[in-house]
């Protein structure tokens, strides 16, 4: 499998703070990526060490076969960015400012950033200064699509976009994978990367705190459960189970939530007559938390290799 990506230790120290520890990292040719923390916790730092926007403290980035410093006008024709905070002269209008940034790579029809611009409803017409924050991110999403990169490097990409918009973004990735487009992708939000990550890495503090594919994460994350019997049951008989947490009665009814497999809890309940069963999708939002606290309390979630 072709590798788009790779680190190897890679380290960024500010003064005594230190915004990257040692990532070790490969990202492979057609994958979604999705790179997940809160802010503060290292990931522009990452995706501008990518760029050569900043340069490493330790370490080594290698990006489509390219050193990111020695390379980097080459590796930028090849790249999609959006920056965190998109920012550009106010006195352009979107149309204009799409047609500077995209000659810059070359130069991609106008019926091109027309179409982009109508699936986002962006008006190209309107000045960058009178454009809302979600306006002004339509026009960094549309810039960095607009040349069909090989890869395309988001920084919380959907800033700013409302809910209708978010998932035309969201289907764009998807139809760049298709393409063969790689997507590195960063965010703090676990929901929405879910949709459409192939695997995801959470960073903490600068730290790789754990990296597995969207299908082993979910395996691992928590659903709440609710089941009715024909009578009461004691909640004692299913408290200890493994993976069962919280469990609680309310008159025939109990609640609780499974970690992992439910297996345990259901060859407990099927000791009972079982009228009713209710078990909703698993909570990654939850398990990207649980990885946080887990954490604070010095107890470091463990690496899962990479697919």
């Amino acid at each position: 499998m072709d590798t788009v990506i790779e680190l190897d230790r890679l380290t960024k120290n500010y003064g005594r703070r230190r915004g990257l520890s040692g990532l070790t990292l490969d990202i492979h040719r057609g994958e979604v990526f999705g790179f997940l923390g809160p802010n503060g916790a290292g990931k522009s730092t990452t995706i501008r060490l990518l760029l050569d926007l900043i340069r490493p403290t330790e370490g080594t980035a290698r990006v489509l076969g390219l050193d990111p410093h020695a390379d980097a006008v080459r590796l930028h024709r090849r790249v999609g960015y959006l920056p965190g905070d998109f920012v550009v002269p106010g006195r352009w209008t979107a149309g204009e400012c799409l047609e500077y940034l995209t000659s810059l790579r070359g130069g991609v029809s106008r019926a091109r950033l027309t179409a982009l611009a109508g699936r986002l409803d962006l008006d190209l017409g309107a000045r960058i200064r009178s454009l809302s924050k979600g306006n002004r991110q339509k026009v960094g999403i549309v810039q960095a699509f607009a040349h069909e990169p090989e890869l395309l490097i988001l920084d919380e990409p959907t800033s700013g976009l409302d809910p209708l918009v978010q998932q035309t973004f969201l289907r764009m990735v998807t139809e760049a994978r298709a393409a063969g487009q790689t997507v590195f992708m960063s965010s703090h939000i676990m929901s929405e990367v879910e949709r459409v990550a192939d695997r995801v890495g959470i960073i903490r503090e600068g730290r790789l705190v754990t990296l597995d594919t969207v299908a082993a994460l979910r395996e691992h994350a928590v659903r709440r459960v609710r089941l009715t019997f024909d009578r009461p049951v004691p909640a004692e008989g299913f408290a200890h189970l493994p993976g069962v947490v919280d469990a609680s009665t309310q008159g025939t009814t109990l609640h609780c939530r499974v970690e992992g497999s439910p297996d345990a809890l259901l060859k407990a309940a099927a000791r009972h007559t079982v009228t009713d069963l209710l078990s909703e999708e698993p909570d990654l939002e939850e398990l990207f938390f649980t990885y946080y606290e887990g954490a604070e309390n010095g107890h470091e979630a463990g690496l899962t290799p990479g697919r």
